[in-house]
């Protein structure tokens, strides 16, 4: 159990949000801390599910999104999201407070926000309710400054170039 645990937020428009996130999950894991990680928006599958399995017993990740990408021009799109996300938030909840875990994992949780299926004020009353001595990651493009003084690690992953400009699409083992 950590003495103390912080809030991390990795958010910006570059790769490696949740890479980091995953990478700090296994680190935990090798010193027999354990790991939740609840998915916000992500059904499909990616590598990073098969990899994990590995590690059940110290880590666990929980996906509450659809296979499909949310369409904000699609109502019924927003719905299954929203109804989703409404999973996640509760998963959340209780986990924030479980002893089982010392380090949780809110992934894309910040691009929810963006997609305005999750609120800022129910961010904020997740990382008040983390427990002294549990880690708090939250993920995601497009945080708002308003959130850093809330956390106490931010990092900004910024693009400078990216393959995907040149035609390459997600690989996977790298990108899914």
């Amino acid at each position: 159990m950590l003495e103390k645990g912080f809030v991390h937020l990795y958010t910006g428009n570059g790769k490696g949000k949740t890479t980091a996130a995953l990478g700090l999950a296994v680190r935990a894991a090798g010193a027999g801390l354990r790991t939740v990680i609840i998915q916000f928006m992500k059904g499909q599958h990616y590598s990073e599910l098969d990899a994990l399995k590995k590690y059940s017993d110290m880590i666990r990740i929980e996906q509450h999104g659809s296979p499909e990408f949310c369409r904000l021009d699609n109502e019924k799109s927003v719905q299954e999201h929203y109804r989703l996300t409404r999973s996640a938030i509760a998963r959340a909840r209780e986990v924030i407070v479980d002893d089982a875990f010392d380090l949780i994992v809110l992934d894309e949780i910040i691009t929810a926000y963006l997609f305005k299926l999750v609120t800022l004020d129910e961010i904020k009353a997740l990382i008040k309710d983390k427990p002294l001595r549990k880690e708090l990651v939250l993920t995601g493009r497009g945080a708002p400054e308003s959130l850093y003084e809330y956390c106490d690690l931010v990092t900004e992953m910024k693009e400078i170039k990216h393959y995907y400009q040149q035609g390459v699409l997600a690989r996977s083992g790298i990108e899914s």
